[in-house]
């Protein structure tokens, strides 16, 4: 199983801005407890951060007809990353989309999520849990279409 794992704008400074928000890890911490636990489920990630979205956009359409899901936090695009929202959209891979914060639970607009209606899987407020929880999620949406062998 092949997952793409797109990162938006910021992502770059995890681990130094507002850690109380965000969490102390940094991206690349984020990504080997990532590729660890899709290592034990015998998944590959490819992973990519852009503060453009037109970047992460070419990076997912360059991509997509390899792989099975994706994994994908907008990040600063959140409320407003319509261009890559379709380009999700129009890939038809099982989607995480993942926020290290409970984005509910903050400032009223942030709650307008623009990717929360286009998601098989959802979720916030896991900090950096959350990237291994949305592996975890998709490997099992994996096996149960296709009858994979479960390798756990």
């Amino acid at each position: 199983m092949q997952i793409l794992v797109l990162q938006g704008p910021n992502l770059t400074r995890l681990g130094v801005r507002k850690p109380e928000i965000y969490g102390k890890h940094t991206l690349g911490q984020i990504q080997e407890a990532m590729d660890s636990r899709a290592e034990n489920l015998g998944c590959s990630l490819e992973h990519f951060q852009s503060n453009h979205e037109g970047g992460l956009i070419d990076w997912l359409q360059e991509r997509q007809d390899g792989c099975d899901a994706i994994i994908c936090t907008p990040a600063g695009l959140t409320n407003y990353g319509l261009s890559l929202r379709d380009a999700l959209v129009e890939a038809e891979r099982d989607l995480a989309i993942v926020h290290l914060s409970n984005v509910h639970a903050r400032e009223q607009w942030r709650r307008n999520d623009v990717f929360a209606e286009v998601t098989n899987l959802y979720i916030a407020g896991l900090g950096w849990r959350g990237y291994v929880a949305a592996v975890d999620a998709l490997h099992d949406r994996y096996v149960e279409r296709t009858g994979a062998a479960d390798e756990l």
